[in-house]
């Protein structure tokens, strides 16, 4: 039987109007990894203590690309993560002894409902933490104002190994560090993330336990900086910023993002020096500014 014009043409703006519809609530996938991923993990006993990791370059192992992890409990940079953005999937490979053990740390394509088994490798919770229940998966709204899914979990039924709930959030990672998907994120025992960081734009912030938010992870703009060279004299605490005829100021921040001094350059001299005595042991992060706008950073050891 042949169908009457109206009905047809009713029957297409229904159409139109549900894929309209389905597309306006759709959501593409936000990935977790960037060129320059940074978080911030703050932990309160006495007083709040905020440790800072990140991604700093890349490598291949078994032919696979990944990014090398530092800063925080990873300055072996042994910790590599990579993604498969097809696959809404993220892997941690742990590489020492030129052995590389590869672990599914999130599956961003699960739906709720799903079981997911915890791996929490060289972390404070348990290696293997079990199956995990995906009980709801939740839009909420992060720093740019757009809506990222929240995936919350508990231990599923006949779980033994962990007892606590845990959180994802895509393009994020755990509300715990980012080894332990299956960590429970609290800021009174092993801590909670406070902030994160994709190319230093700021993504998620908790500012419930600290005060700011400032990524050390700064642009880099080489444009009148390429030639600055920093080095630290043997067996002193001296470093020293070479060719900085361009460096309009020297800022030192500690790996918590911290400023501790800064150094202004109104005479272009080609030396700079920045004397570290007196300063515990530990990673600072120098900051140089030039004309132009121009950024870059570097890391240095004490």
């Amino acid at each position: 039987m042949k169908m009457k014009p109206k009905t047809m043409k009713n029957k297409l703006c229904l159409l139109g109007l549900i894929f309209f519809v389905g597309s306006a609530f759709c959501q593409n996938y936000k990935p977790l990894l960037d060129n320059v991923n940074e978080w911030h993990f703050t932990t309160c006993f006495s007083g709040c203590l905020t440790d800072v990791y990140f991604t700093d370059g890349d490598t291949i192992v078994d032919n696979k690309s990944y990014k090398i992890l530092d800063g925080y409990h990873y300055i072996s940079r042994t910790f590599l993560l990579r993604e498969d953005v097809a696959s809404k999937k993220v892997y941690l490979n742990i590489v020492s002894s030129g052995q590389s053990d590869e672990y599914l740390l999130y599956d961003f394509s699960l739906a709720e409902g799903a079981l997911f088994n915890m791996n929490n490798p060289i972390s404070p919770f348990p290696r293997n933490g079990g199956p995990f229940l995906l009980d709801s998966i939740v839009p909420r709204p992060l720093v740019d104002g757009n809506n990222y899914r929240h995936f919350y979990f508990s231990p599923a039924p006949g779980n033994t190994v962990s007892t606590e709930n845990a959180v994802w959030i895509e393009g994020v990672g755990s509300l715990s560090i980012i080894n332990a998907p299956g960590g429970h994120p609290n800021i009174n025992d092993v801590g909670h993330l406070s902030c994160y960081f994709k190319n230093t734009e700021s993504f998620y912030v908790n500012l419930d336990s600290i005060d700011d938010c400032i990524p050390i992870q700064l642009s880099i703009n080489n444009n009148t900086l390429e030639t600055v060279i920093l080095s630290k004299l043997t067996n002193t605490d001296n470093c020293v910023l070479n060719n900085t005829e361009t460096v309009t100021e020297v800022t030192l921040f500690d790996l918590q993002g911290r400023k501790i001094r800064s150094i202004q350059n109104s005479q272009k001299i080609s030396t700079i020096n920045i004397d570290l005595a007196g300063y515990k042991a530990g990673i600072y992060i120098i900051k140089v500014n030039g004309f132009g706008d121009s950024v870059r950073t570097f890391k240095i050891i004490k």
